[in-house]
């Protein structure tokens, strides 16, 4: 999960949100006001200059209040969105963008794509169904078939909440719902990820799945209820009837923990706590603790130690719990 975490981090300290300034200007080809629906009406290659944005499009009205403040402006038929600062770009298209002036939020409807620009070339691109982004609070939620692609990672889910200081950096990404993360030769999949920039952890819950293939090509598969990676530490954890394969390795348990290798700061050792099993062909081995070693493969159990021979083909995968 390490690479992940850093390019997390990359995706959203892109994606900051400036605050709105007080000045607003809306140029159009033609524009009437009706009283009646309290409303001004925009066609013909609709601009709106918002601080560092500006919103175009063919189509949009902008409510007004009873005390003459303009409320909502929303824009209609493929409106596009742009904010530059420097180097960086962003831009958002969608069906329908609304911008609501009083409280701060712009909420893009329909096919919407949002795309950060490190000069020419895009270097992140989200899409979803909608996206809201509350200025105020400093919060982009997505929902919808939520797709995140950052180079070489692609992270999928129901819904995606990012908020960040009023800076822009990073504090916390919400994946929720039927959430995947897709970067090389790792995988992972959760109802929930959570990652906190303060204490650089990332945090999985419910029916955890994390794949990873080894330098050697040898994959490694883990299966929990939560897992949880500390990237100070770098140390990842697994709790909840633990299930991990490895080669002719199959090991389970209430808890595991992994630690990296001093010289390659690899994961390479794993702890099971708890009582616990390896199964290893026709032969599995209980105890109260077992250590796992990636490389060069081996295992050690202590504690209560059981072994049982089962016939070959046989009960191989039977559970603990």
């Amino acid at each position: 999960m390490k690479k992940f975490i850093v390019l997390l981090c990359l995706i959203f300290l892109s994606c900051g949100i400036s605050v709105i300034g007080a000045d607003l200007v809306i140029q159009s080809d033609k524009q009437t006001y009706e009283e009646k629906d309290n409303k001004i009406k925009a066609e013909g290659n609709v601009r709106v200059d918002i601080d560092d944005g500006r919103v175009m499009g063919d189509k949009a009205d902008v409510t007004v209040t009873e005390d003459n403040k303009l409320d909502v402006a929303t824009f209609y038929d493929n409106p596009y969105a742009v904010q530059v600062k420097g180097f960086k770009k962003r831009e958002v298209k969608a069906n329908i963008l609304k911008v609501s002036l009083i409280n701060k939020v712009v909420t893009a409807q329909g096919n919407v794509q949002s795309t950060v620009f490190d000069g020419e070339d895009p270097v992140v691109i989200i899409t979803s169904d909608t996206q809201e982004y509350e200025i105020n609070d400093n919060k982009m939620t997505a929902t919808g078939s939520v797709v995140i692609r950052y180079k070489e990672l692609e992270t999928f889910s129901d819904k995606a909440i990012i908020k960040t200081d009023k800076n822009g950096e990073l504090q916390k990404i919400d994946l929720i719902g039927k959430a995947k993360l897709k970067q090389d030769n790792q995988r992972s999949a959760a109802d929930h990820f959570i990652y906190n920039a303060e204490t650089e952890e990332l945090i999985a819950k419910g029916n955890v799945v994390s794949e990873a293939e080894l330098d050697d090509g040898s994959p490694l598969l883990i299966k929990s209820n939560y897992q949880e990676y500390n990237q100070k530490q770098n140390t990842f954890l697994a709790s909840g009837k633990t299930k991990i394969w490895f080669k002719d390795y199959y090991a389970q348990g209430p808890k595991a923990v992994f630690y990296p290798d001093k010289n390659t700061n690899k994961p390479n050792e794993i702890f099971f706590i708890g009582r616990s099993a390896i199964t290893q062909d026709v032969k599995t081995i209980y105890a109260d603790k077992i250590k796992m070693i990636l490389k060069p493969k081996s295992f050690y159990a202590e504690g209560n130690t059981k072994t049982v021979i089962h016939d070959i083909g046989k009960n191989a995968d039977k559970e603990l719990f």
